[in-house]
């Protein structure tokens, strides 16, 4: 965690709209709060913690898309045969992806008047390299789910523990609480990508729009609009195998009780 938020600093030469002491303290806490989670017996916070490698993938997720997204802005200042190569092999993945109605369209949309080509450009494939990423992300979780039987092949799973967050003892049934979470973070999920570009077209004429122009601004926007829709998504998903899990286990104890044998 703390190499990650560190990275487009050490990668970039421009410097952020903070000081390298304030991001030196940002990861300090980050790497703090990761630490205890992970090596506490309950953790507070962070889910699915003994359910590898679900974490594993959203943080590997969002460290490629930063290091991809810091090695992009810092071509035009730094210009590299790795950093030339990455540009070559995004470009056309931008302009592939910048569609109409697509996500990485209404991010385009979101560019004041009197944006620079190069910065368009700048925005078009960080947009698509995120986006991509955030996809790919989700069909490697749902293909070790499917084929790998996520989350019991990684051990005994504790519900309580892998989901701080979530009481079972409040409202009414575990399953149906956990099916309809499990909804709502897919459809968030889904929409998360459109909705978010249209707020900022709203919110531009009261706040102004955002200064892509830094290289820091574009690296964290770009990755946290593809990165929270796809963690909403995988946590759906989720989810909805814990509630399909709970299911069975109460079907399995209701046959034991009756005296049959489930088939």
């Amino acid at each position: 965690m703390m190499l990650l938020i560190a990275t487009p600093s050490m990668l970039l030469q421009t410097g952020g709209s903070g000081t390298p002491e304030i991001v030196a303290l940002v990861a300090l806490a980050a790497g703090l709060f990761t630490a205890v989670e992970y090596t506490s017996l309950s953790p507070s916070l962070v889910e699915f913690r003994d359910a590898p490698p679900f974490n594993r993938i959203r943080f590997a997720t969002a460290a490629l898309s930063v290091f991809l997204l810091s090695l992009l802005a810092g071509h035009a200042d730094d210009a590299s045969t790795f950093t030339a190569l990455i540009a070559a092999l995004t470009a056309p993945l931008g302009h592939a992806l910048d569609m109409p109605y697509s996500p990485v369209r209404l991010v385009m949309l979101t560019l004041p008047e009197g944006t620079s080509g190069a910065l368009a450009d700048q925005v078009r494939v960080g947009a698509a390299l995120s986006y991509l990423l955030s996809l790919a992300s989700l069909l490697i979780f749902v293909a070790l789910l499917r084929f790998r039987g996520w989350p019991m092949r990684s051990g005994n799973f504790n519900v309580w523990i892998n989901l701080p967050t979530f009481d079972p003892t409040s409202g009414p049934d575990v399953i149906w609480r956990l099916r309809r979470d499990g909804q709502v973070n897919l459809v968030l999920g889904f929409l998360l990508p459109f909705i978010v570009p249209a707020l900022f077209n709203i919110g531009a004429p009261i706040f102004g729009p955002i200064d892509l122009s830094n290289p820091h601004t574009l690296i964290w926007t770009m990755t946290g609009w593809a990165f929270l829709p796809a963690s909403l998504l995988m946590r759906g998903v989720a989810l909805q195998r814990v509630a399909d899990m709970i299911g069975a286990q109460r079907q399995r104890a209701s046959a034991r009780e009756a005296g049959l044998m489930p088939a």
